[in-house]
């Protein structure tokens, strides 16, 4: 199986609330061939400061259900120690959601360049924040 980046994606929610868009906007990613989901996990903070690990089949059966489509492939690569890494400065009563999901688009992408005899030299995330300050100075310039 060719497998291209995998990418780790920590998303946090104050006062232990999830919703279910984000389960309905991972599973669009996914059926539309973009996104493969390897491991979801999430973990709740409480007021004690005791973190409570949640996989996909432990949830709600309502709350399953929406996240059904994802676990197909679900490898199950995330362990304890990750969980215990990344909620380490996680805020009492916050909840994060853990997901570690491969740009199936970037794999494809990769395969073609390597069927042309290229080579990727390069390929670096560009922080979001960095983009916006982009953009806005091109739209302050134009002004």
């Amino acid at each position: 199986m060719s497998v291209g980046p995998i990418e780790l994606l920590v998303v946090r929610f104050p006062g232990n609330r999830f919703k279910g868009e984000v389960a309905l906007a991972l599973a669009d990613l996914v059926g539309a061939g973009l996104i493969r989901v390897f491991d979801v996990l999430f973990a709740i903070k409480d007021e004690d400061g005791a973190v409570t690990v949640r996989e996909i089949t432990d949830l709600h059966p309502d709350d399953y259900a929406a996240f059904y489509p994802l676990i197909e492939d679900m490898a199950g690569l995330l362990t304890a120690e990750d969980v215990q890494h990344l909620t380490r400065t996680l805020e009492r009563n916050s909840a994060v959601g853990i997901l570690l999901f491969e740009n199936v688009w970037a794999t494809r992408f990769r395969d073609a360049v390597a069927n042309a005899d290229g080579e990727v030299v390069l390929n670096e995330r560009i922080p979001r924040t960095a983009i916006e300050e982009l953009l806005a100075g091109r739209v302050e310039a134009r002004v």
